[in-house]
């Protein structure tokens, strides 16, 4: 995997990935920003969240229940002193289907943490990770 990131002006960069997609990330006005793009940890939190929300709509479709939408909230508390690493991380998992198991939803979102989402098993080496659910029949 490769990506490419080139500074745009001030505290702006585009970031580019092998897969031809790109994004500009940004700093806040107080950082010499302008506040045109998310946060490069904001980032982090995003490919995070998406690398699990992946992984449990997959677990969850091949274990034959029938979801139809699956939202992530994530909270996340940072160090206060360089490097501000995550220290805390939470995903609150809100999953909409028909007649969905909570035991398969369980299953799924420890499967993610556990074993497939790289993203969050590399963050769960300086933050406590932690998950929960609720489901919405729909």
């Amino acid at each position: 995997m490769k990506a490419r990131i080139k500074w745009v002006e001030q505290v702006s960069f585009l970031g580019e990935t092998e897969s031809g997609h790109a994004v500009l990330m940004d700093g806040p006005a107080d950082g010499g920003g302008r506040n045109l793009g998310p946060r490069p940890m904001e980032m982090v939190l995003l490919g995070t969240g998406g690398c699990t929300t992946y992984d449990v709509i997959h677990i969850l479709k091949k274990s034959r229940q029938q979801i139809s939408d699956c939202v992530v909230e994530i909270q996340a508390d940072r160090a206060s002193e360089d490097p501000k690493v995550f220290t805390s991380i939470h995903f609150h998992f809100v999953v909409t289907g028909k007649d969905l198991k909570p035991e398969q939803v369980e299953r799924a979102i420890k499967l993610s943490a556990e074993k497939y989402c790289s993203a969050s098993i590399m963050l769960g080496k300086t933050a406590d990770i932690t998950h929960d659910f609720e489901i919405v029949e729909g």
